[in-house]
């Protein structure tokens, strides 16, 4: 299995993902919802979802994001 499927922690801050996990727009984090709500208020965060997008549309499921973890 997956590790992003059996983690317990979240990549970005460590608490449980226990209520919820999602891949962040900016890199290969696993993380919590929490830190999504976070993540989708930084300024850059429109961008990583085009870019993630465009990455889609030329057929790379796989893109690593904008940022580096």
């Amino acid at each position: 299995m997956d590790l992003f499927f059996s983690q317990k922690n979240c990549d970005r801050c460590g608490g449980s993902l226990e209520g919820g996990r999602i891949m962040s727009m900016f890199n290969e984090q696993c993380i919590c919802m929490c830190c999504k709500e976070k993540e989708t208020k930084d300024p850059d965060y429109n961008k990583a979802v085009e870019a993630d997008l465009e990455e889609i549309r030329k057929g790379n499921f796989n893109y690593k994001g904008i940022r580096e973890k």
